[in-house]
């Protein structure tokens, strides 16, 4: 037989070994879609959204650039920001690392040894029982050409977790933009409860004066002045409370901003006049493409996909083809000869045949993941849905509110004016004027509460919305973003 048949008759007996190994080897069995992922219409949203688009400085529509400041602190400083970025950067490095072991790998080695070869074994002398130098010099190829995409699969799973590690770094953002706004708001709003409270103060000092003189004129008795009294104490009570929680606010606003915590004792912001107006007054279906915690929960899933698909692929025949070339030699000095060459080329077939359940285990695994991805993505489509639906409502609510309650506060202070007319004509006593100031104080808490509310509620939209965010434009996120359903 010639060295040639020898060879095809290998090859052949090789190839049929092939096949009756891919014939015994373990099956995946057959592929499971999982439950389906909530679109647009089975959360009750249709057509695209009314209204102009927010910008990623939404927070611009309140024209407060001391709000703007502080907000570009916060975003810039903040330690949660720098930990989101941390993850973006290794969620990106970690893609790269499974997209290097799509491409072939060219390794350079080189050794040198010192050794006593023993004299009793397959060395003779005077090699047994001598001491020489070894030295070796090689260039190792070797590419696994991923018939069956397990790698690509790999690489396509680190790649959308990267996209939803951004798009929770951008939800970080959002999210650290609302609380600031929000401690801002509440801040303008105590200090302005601490105006009322203090022309309460001072209203209640002059009814207490007041009171005073009747019982002198014996017009009242010490009830009344003992009531009158007692309200002082109460009065002082809120001023200090106030005062606690405007510590408290400013406190939290230096933690948002990231700078020392006396640093905004002496910040004192009004509530905003300007950007109280709703956006739009339907939502719709591409809320799910601009909210970043959404597309982080689509990226997962598609991830968790691309992992079952590799999964998969490990029930399948893994080939790697290698080469090596290079030089070794017993004696340095012989290292760079001809005669010290050395190579081998050839390919490496792994396959799985019996291997106890764990594959299919494996497999099941990774199954159960895509489907908690996808039961996490519709457990956020649901929540973005409602509170975009709640604030829009709220804000709605909030604007009929206070145009109602601006006239109830119109109307006490009318009556307050013709009170305090009416007592410098002498037609009633200063009594008159007080209680109607004090009906005009209460509406006044009041305005003060709605404003603040109607502008917290911009913030609750603002986030609600997605707060400007835009997915990434690249090709490979364009792959992977959500799409408006």
């Amino acid at each position: 037989m010639t060295q040639n048949q020898a060879g095809r008759r290998l090859g052949g007996l090789a190839g049929a070994a092939t096949l009756a190994l891919l014939g015994a080897c373990a099956l995946p069995g057959p592929e499971s879609t999982g439950a389906p992922m909530y679109g647009a219409e089975r959360v009750g949203l249709a057509g695209p959204a009314d209204g102009m688009a927010l910008g990623s400085d939404w927070w611009q529509t309140f024209e407060d650039p001391q709000l703007a400041r502080l907000i570009g602190q916060a975003l810039a400083a903040h330690p949660t920001l720098a930990q989101a970025e941390a993850r973006v950067a290794q969620a990106r490095a970690q893609a790269d690392m499974a997209h290097s072991a799509t491409a072939p790998q060219v390794t350079l080695s080189t050794s040198v040894i010192r050794q006593r070869f023993s004299a009793n074994s397959l060395y003779p002398p005077p090699y047994g029982g001598g001491t020489y130098n070894s030295g070796a010099l090689d260039g190792v190829l070797s590419w696994s050409p991923d018939f069956f995409g397990r790698l690509d699969a790999q690489w396509a799973a680190r790649v959308d977790q990267a996209h939803a590690a951004e798009a929770d770094a951008a939800a970080a953002r959002l999210t650290l933009a609302g609380q600031v706004s929000r401690v801002y708001l509440q801040l303008g709003r105590l200090l302005a409860q601490k105006r009322v409270a203090e022309r309460t103060l001072a209203q209640r000092e002059q009814l207490l004066k007041l009171t005073h003189q009747r019982v002198v004129a014996g017009l009242d008795t010490a009830l009344e002045q003992t009531q009158s009294e007692g309200a002082l104490p109460d009065a002082r009570v809120q001023i200090e409370a106030l005062d606690e929680q405007v510590m408290l606010a400013r406190h939290a606003l230096a933690a948002l901003t990231a700078q020392p915590i006396q640093a905004l004792d002496s910040l004192t912001p009004s509530l905003p006049q300007a950007g109280l107006s709703p956006t739009g007054h339907r939502l719709g279906a591409d809320l799910l493409a601009r909210r970043p915690d959404v597309a982080a929960a689509r990226w997962r899933v598609d991830a968790a996909g691309a992992a079952v698909r590799s999964a998969r692929a490990e029930f399948y025949p893994d080939v790697e083809i290698s080469a090596l070339v290079g030089l070794s030699a017993l004696g340095l000095n012989n290292l760079f000869e001809s005669g010290s060459r050395e190579w081998s080329a050839g390919p490496a077939l792994h396959l799985p045949i019996f291997e106890g359940g764990r594959l299919s285990a494996q497999l099941g695994s990774r199954e159960a993941e895509r489907d908690a991805a996808v039961a996490q993505y519709n457990a956020t489509v649901l929540g973005a849905v409602r509170e975009a639906a709640d604030a829009l409502g709220s804000l709605q609510s909030l604007a009929r509110q206070q145009t109602e309650q601006s006239a109830a506060l119109a109307s006490a202070e009318k009556a307050w004016r013709i009170a305090q007319d009416r007592y410098r004509a002498g037609l009633t006593n200063y009594l008159s004027v007080l209680n109607a100031e004090s009906q005009w104080l209460a509406q006044r808490r009041t305005s003060v509460d709605l404003q603040a509310r109607r502008a917290t509620a911009v913030v609750d939209l603002s986030t609600a919305l997605g707060g400007g965010w835009q997915a990434p434009s690249s090709s490979s996120a364009a792959a992977s973003a959500p799409q408006a359903l």
